[in-house]
């Protein structure tokens, strides 16, 4: 029977990565340069493996084969196949990393056979004077794009913002982004892993190598669109589900709790995410599975739960994701 599954984490050593994913998930030893860890992951050669329960040792390839739609949804699989269709990481930020944009699911799929990828952010944690880059602040054309990456001025055009914990961006496909050092992040994603690396700093690797670029083919990717603000403005309401982010890819809530709250999930038709980023709390559904989950754990309940209750103890904040 299917229940509320954890996953183990995938930890990725990043060049801008730092130390203080370990910690977050209680993780020993703590492990230095980690910038990601996946969370729950489809993606080809990273797939999730589940950490216990009877289904201990599966891999989310092997559940969407054989749960299907009690897993992900029947409308998720007329519309995805037997894709999970989220990935969700934590990120560390160290050092900056790379200016970067990703294809939107026409050109994905053009070019890569693989979806685009929309995303969305929300800041953990954040350094004094911790910032990150989202969109466009004036008006560029694709040539000045490709002479501002030439002559490292491409960071001058953009909108950079200082952020805090709490703080949120919506970043679909095509706007040109970066987070910077200091940032501790939630992210939430389409199941794709491409991305096109416009400008690096000029950094060098261990062997005095820069990393590659992506002018190119960033070049028709970019949306060039100057928007007024780019940061999400929300009311965080203890106990409500608040909206963080909706889109066709996934809908994003938080959730912040001091008491036990109780959700009818029946007809979402969803799985749903749960990303515990503060406290912990223990999660019963309505076949009477019952978990303890904790800050930096990230539980997937499967679509075909009725009844979700979480009690907080004495608080926790998750998001909550779905499609």
């Amino acid at each position: 029977m299917l229940y509320p599954l954890v996953f183990k984490p995938i930890l990725k050593k990043m060049i801008w990565g730092g130390s203080a994913i370990c910690p977050f998930k209680e993780i020993e030893p703590v492990r230095e340069g980690i910038g990601e860890s996946w969370e729950l992951s489809h993606v080809n050669g990273n797939f999730s493996i589940v950490a216990e329960g009877a289904l201990e040792g599966r891999s989310l390839d092997e559940l969407v084969g054989m749960y299907g739609a009690k897993l992900l949804g029947h409308s998720i699989m007329e519309r995805f196949g037997s894709v999970f269709p989220l990935l969700i990481k934590f990120i560390d930020a160290h050092d900056d990393l790379s200016i970067q944009v990703h294809p939107d699911d026409e050109l994905a799929m053009k070019r890569h056979n693989s979806f685009g990828k929309t995303e969305m952010w929300y800041v953990i944690h954040a350094e004094e004077g911790a910032s990150l880059y989202s969109g466009f602040k004036q008006q560029i054309d694709a040539d000045e794009y490709v002479r501002r990456v030439k002559d490292n001025t491409i960071t001058e055009v953009l909108q950079r913002y200082e952020v805090k914990a709490g703080d949120v961006f919506f970043l679909p496909a095509g706007r040109v982004h970066a987070i910077c050092s200091g940032c501790f992040i939630a992210e939430v994603q389409q199941t794709s892993d491409i991305t096109y690396r416009i400008y690096d700093y000029n950094r060098k690797d261990a062997d005095g190598n820069g990393r590659e670029l992506h002018t190119e083919q960033a070049k028709d990717a970019i949306d060039y669109t100057v928007y007024p603000d780019y940061r999400t403005h929300y009311d965080p309401v203890a106990n409500e589900t608040v909206e963080l982010a909706g889109c066709k890819y996934f809908t994003a809530n938080l959730l912040d709790l001091d008491k036990t709250i109780m959700k009818n999930v029946e007809q979402l038709d969803s799985f749903i995410v749960y990303i515990c980023v503060e406290g912990s709390a223990v999660v019963v559904d309505d076949k009477f599975n019952r978990l303890y989950v904790c800050r930096g754990e990230t539980l997937l309940v499967p679509a075909d739960t009725e009844i979700i209750a979480i009690a907080p103890s004495p608080r926790a904040k998750f998001l909550e994701v779905y499609i």
